[in-house]
């Protein structure tokens, strides 16, 4: 199918899954409801679905600036509320006094009760606030049995969407060379960091583009883009603006702050 050669292979399980919520949509003449979807998988649901008259498609996570949203897909009749993406928002509450808590214990935490990822939306922290969002179907279970996160005892206290905290992105662009598109070569410049030491996060699972694990240091990257490096922080290909005289590919990066 056409649709195919505009993505990853890497991407085309997805689409046929999207393909399927699209024919499950006009076959029932009723809106179906996804997963948490990261921002890579909300595009390619957009461009699956694109301009059918038949499928409209929506996005809400919980909160204008967060990244993780659940995708709702209906028939024209339909008319979108906030209730009806079913979202939970929960405060975590933990003794903030004698331990601090990190994103990457919150999010192992809430693994290890065996749901997936796409069950659970943004996770915030802001100072000593921690606040997650779930999908409903998963609330009550998350609730009783959601005990302890690292080392801390944690209680939750679920929470109408308008005490979501609000977070802002900001990115600060910088324009860096690259001898090419290597995922290796654009993280080690961008962090200004070795080119070996860049290879050997991506070896060790450390790196992922579009939120999705790399191990490939020769993977090629393309505008549009997001990397992270766990450690060195995240960026974003914002335009890839040619070559230079000496060959070099010169690219303009968002930094996050």
């Amino acid at each position: 199918m056409e649709i195919y050669q505009h993505f990853r292979k890497e991407e085309h399980h997805f689409i046929d899954q999207v393909l399927e919520w699209q024919e499950a949509v006009k076959r029932q003449y009723a809106p179906k409801l996804t997963d948490f979807l990261d921002p890579r998988e909300q595009q390619i649901v957009e461009s699956v679905i694109g301009r059918d008259d038949e499928v409209r498609v929506s996005f809400f996570g919980g909160a204008p600036l967060v990244e993780r949203k659940r995708a709702l897909l209906y028939p024209p009749y339909f008319q979108p509320r906030e209730e009806d993406y079913e979202i939970a928002l929960f405060e975590v509450h933990y003794p903030s006094k004698f331990v601090s808590l990190e994103h990457r214990q919150v999010l192992g935490a809430l693994m290890s009760l065996g749901l997936r990822r796409g069950k659970f939306g943004d996770i915030l922290c802001k100072e000593e606030q921690i606040q997650f969002l779930a999908a409903n179907e998963v609330a009550e279970y998350v609730r009783l049995h959601l005990h302890a996160i690292g080392n801390a005892t944690v209680s939750l206290e679920q929470k109408p969407l308008s005490d979501i905290l609000m977070l802002e992105e900001t990115w600060q662009e910088a324009l860096i060379t690259v001898s090419s598109l290597r995922l290796d070569a654009i993280l080690s410049q961008a962090f200004h960091v070795s080119r070996q030491k860049m290879q050997s996060a991506i070896e060790n699972g450390l790196v992922k583009v579009n939120w999705k694990v790399i191990e490939q240091s020769h993977f090629e990257c393309r505008q549009g883009d997001v990397l992270s490096a766990r450690g060195f922080g995240r960026c974003k290909i914002m335009d890839i603006e040619g070559k230079t005289k000496k060959e070099k590919w010169l690219i303009r990066i968002g930094l996050q702050k």
